[in-house]
């Protein structure tokens, strides 16, 4: 009789708490991944929502760079086109230099001296010549300093025979009264 079991009821409620129990564990087990599943659904969305975001930022960072380039492109322009003025600028107020300079070298040559050639670079302008002596060359000179138009005379080259009149070399340079007034005429 040590074996019969007088009281079957526990029994029962036994497998009755293990059947309540698998089914918690299952529920819970369903709940977690529910929720797992969820929170997965969830941050996949935000991580594709921030994708398109993204994405629209670089499309319109796109446009912002071709503008940009544009931008540069249309400076670029117009530091040409204001480098092109500035040039026509300076040709414009230059231009009646070289008039005053062709007066300048008629009214300061002397008698007796006469010019082979002529060569301007700049505001130096090289003077080769024949005079009959070297007075005439230093009176050439004197006439260059006291123009209003040339200055600073320079004797590079001297050179007389006695068969010959006497050639010389002479620099000078052109006084260009536009920018002593500010480019203006």
């Amino acid at each position: 009789m040590a074996h019969i079991n007088l009281l079957p009821w526990r029994e029962n409620l036994r497998k009755k708490r293990q059947k309540d129990f698998g089914m918690s564990v299952l529920l819970a087990l369903i709940l977690a991944g529910g929720a797992c599943g969820g929170v997965h659904f969830y941050i996949e969305d935000m991580i594709s929502h921030q994708e398109g975001r993204n994405g629209y930022l670089g499309q319109e960072i796109a446009i912002v760079d071709k503008k940009i380039n544009e931008i540069k492109d249309l400076e670029k322009q117009k530091a040409q086109l204001i480098a092109r003025m500035n040039v026509i600028q300076s040709l414009q107020g230059s231009r009646p230099q070289i008039v005053h300079l062709f007066d300048e070298l008629v009214t300061t040559i002397p008698d007796g001296t006469h010019l082979t050639k002529l060569e301007q670079k700049g505001d130096g302008v090289t003077m080769n010549g024949i005079a009959e002596s070297n007075a005439r060359v230093s009176a050439y000179m004197r006439n260059i300093e006291s123009s209003a138009w040339l200055g600073g005379p320079s004797l590079q080259v001297i050179t007389s025979t006695e068969k010959s009149k006497g050639t010389f070399t002479l620099m000078a340079k052109q006084i260009d009264h536009n920018k002593d007034k500010g480019g203006q005429q």
